[in-house]
């Protein structure tokens, strides 16, 4: 019976590490540009989703570049912020910054029925992990237009539900502001009460879902503020 040393069984053991360990990072950086591409037409298919334009892998970009007019950056101030592209911007990243130094995307739509539209990026956190989507306004910058969520690790058939046409159809029409003061949209408990104009029935089972994405439209589109008071018409 062949019996090997401490030695060889020592550098054997390190080769393979750096054989596998160059293997693996010779695979992420050749996959890198295809998972990039795929996040790409993944955010273009969920705006386009969030003014009512469903899309497929192929004809995402043809139809984000038909619909999706102008994108640009703003400050908490409504203020312009240029050299920035909007398209790059990471809310979650933004997210750790101070206020007044976050940058918040907008992008103008037009959508089939000519309206003017805005989309707004939204993130927050669920049950199990991030929550994520798009909100677009009508002109008076008050109106929803339409919504598009999504999660990482919601429970199948509770949480989860907010990526399904029956929740998301409920913000269609939701008012943002009563006057000049923000209130958002209340992920009610329950149901909402008929004809409420800012709230929608949460998800049965996923109370906390719901109150995540609830919290989630009220922090990140009230930093809109000033830029929707400013621009309704």
């Amino acid at each position: 019976m062949k019996h090997f040393s401490n030695r060889y069984i020592f550098t054997f053991s390190a080769i393979m590490v750096i054989v596998v360990a160059t293997l693996l990072s010779l695979a992420a950086t050749l996959l890198q540009p295809a998972q990039e591409r795929n996040l790409e037409i993944e955010k273009k298919k969920n705006m386009l989703e969030s003014i009512n334009i469903p899309s497929t892998r192929e004809n995402t970009e043809t139809l984000y570049d038909k619909y999706i007019k102008e994108s640009f950056v703003i400050n908490t101030k409504g203020d312009v912020v240029e050299g920035v592209d909007a398209f790059t911007v990471v809310l979650k990243n933004e997210q750790k910054k101070p206020l007044d130094e976050q940058y918040l995307p907008v992008f103008k739509a037009v959508p089939n029925d000519g309206k003017n539209v805005i989309i707004i990026p939204v993130e927050g956190k669920g049950l199990w992990g991030p929550i994520f989507g798009y909100v677009s306004l009508e002109s008076d910058m008050n109106t929803i237009y339409g919504v598009n969520f999504d999660h990482k690790g919601e429970t199948p058939g509770l949480g989860a539900e907010i990526n399904t046409a029956a929740f998301e159809s409920q913000f269609h029409g939701k008012k943002l502001f009563d006057n000049d003061k923000f209130i958002s949209v209340q992920v009610m408990k329950g149901g909402a009460p008929e004809g409420d104009n800012h709230g929608v029935d949460a998800i049965s089972g996923g109370t906390i879902t719901s109150k995540g994405l609830q919290k989630m439209l009220f922090d990140c589109i009230q930093k809109y503020n000033t830029y929707l008071l400013k621009n309704r018409t």
